[in-house]
């Protein structure tokens, strides 16, 4: 029997738009949130691919897609030309059609090159290193790039455009405080006879009886287009706030037991656990409030880790994005045993994977 190859991470990137928007800027946008409401988004800044004066867009999704891969490449040590593979996830491409991962496919100077495109929100970059995974253990390709990109500002500039901040409903205003714009992406490789890497993953989609966390309405096929065309809004952000406090712990601990398990591997051996909100005050008291803190949420006590506060809610950006400031900065050093967490609260999906990191911190 052949031994499989290591499936390490070689590098990452990421990539933000303009200047950070506080969240002084949101409230004179669309004016304020109560204190506590404010203060359990745990969200001090975020950055957004629009002009937030004039709606305007700087940049697009496939931009920071490819922004980010270049960085995550240059930090591996390899050209555009080295990769035989490219997932990528986004809920909010640039066209329904052609997909956005051959866009970036087009930007890097690939003529030729296997892709694939996952919907899966936050959960969809778990997925995608879990696939390419696959794909590296069987031989079939060596290297891939496995990308996470969001560009929401487009969806939130009509909420708040030549409105008064204060006629602007409380359930309207809530979004444009929580999401931004940006884009990760993650170098994997196959080492034949290398140690460390990605060890195992899980994934499962829980909402099948549940009504939709979040809801992205419109510029889809669901209505006749001309009736869509009618709506006070084309696309409009729905968010069902309390559902996602009262549900998304509950996939959080299942992502954390369920990858423990697929992993064969103990809570105590992780050093560190990247969590997309997972420090946030709402995710803490609903753990406690529905007795889902656990022996092994309580073991990774400490453990936990994000870039929320600084980055803001970026949907399939969250996990590559985060990952590549714990490690840019030093908080993700080789010999650590990381688990990774994405959940996406539109239908309740959750991913998590397990990875022994072998990369020094780049010096750039």
């Amino acid at each position: 029997m052949t031994n499989k190859p290591a499936i390490q991470i070689i590098g990452t990137g990421g990539y933000q738009p303009g200047d950070p928007i506080s969240t002084e800027e949101i409230a004179r946008l669309v004016g304020p949130l109560p204190d506590e409401v404010r203060e359990g988004l745990s969200i001090e800044r975020r950055f957004w691919m629009i002009d937030p004066v004039t709606g305007e867009h700087r940049e697009n999704n496939s931009d920071m897609a490819y922004k980010a891969a270049v960085r995550a490449l240059e930090s591996a040590g390899l050209e555009a030309g080295d990769i035989d593979l490219i997932v990528l996830a986004t809920g909010t491409p640039d066209f329904p059609l052609p997909p956005l991962v051959n866009l970036v496919q087009e930007r890097l100077g690939l003529a030729r090159c296997a892709t694939l495109e996952i919907r899966s929100g936050g959960a969809g970059v778990v997925q995608g290193l879990d696939v390419a995974r696959m794909y590296l253990e069987s031989g079939i390709y060596r290297t891939a790039l496995v990308i996470g990109s969001e560009a929401i500002s487009p969806v939130l500039a009509p909420v708040f455009l030549g409105k008064d901040p204060y006629k602007i409903r409380m359930r309207d205003r809530m979004p444009v405080y929580m999401f931004g714009d940006g884009a990760g992406a993650i170098v994997l490789r196959a080492e034949e006879g290398g140690e460390g890497g990605l060890l195992g993953a899980a994934m499962e989609a829980i909402g099948g009886d549940r009504k939709a966390g979040i809801h992205s309405v419109g510029g889809g096929t669901h209505a006749p287009i001309h009736e869509q065309l009618k709506a006070k809004r084309l696309v409009d952000l729905k968010v069902d706030v309390v559902g996602a406090g009262d549900f998304t712990p509950v996939m959080v601990t299942e992502a954390i037991s369920s990858t423990l398990r697929r992993s064969n591997v103990d809570v105590d051996s992780v050093d560190l656990c990247l969590v997309p909100e997972g420090n946030v005050g709402w995710m803490l008291d609903s753990l406690q409030e529905l007795g889902l803190d656990t022996a092994e949420w309580k073991a990774l006590d400490g453990k936990v880790f994000d870039s929320l506060s600084t980055m803001g809610a970026v949907g399939c950006a969250a996990v590559p994005l985060f990952l590549d400031d714990a490690w840019r900065s030093g908080k993700v050093k080789p010999g650590d045993r990381l688990m990774l967490v994405g959940v996406e609260s539109t239908k309740w999906i959750y991913a998590g994977a397990i990875v022994d990191w072998t990369a020094a911190a780049p010096t750039a």
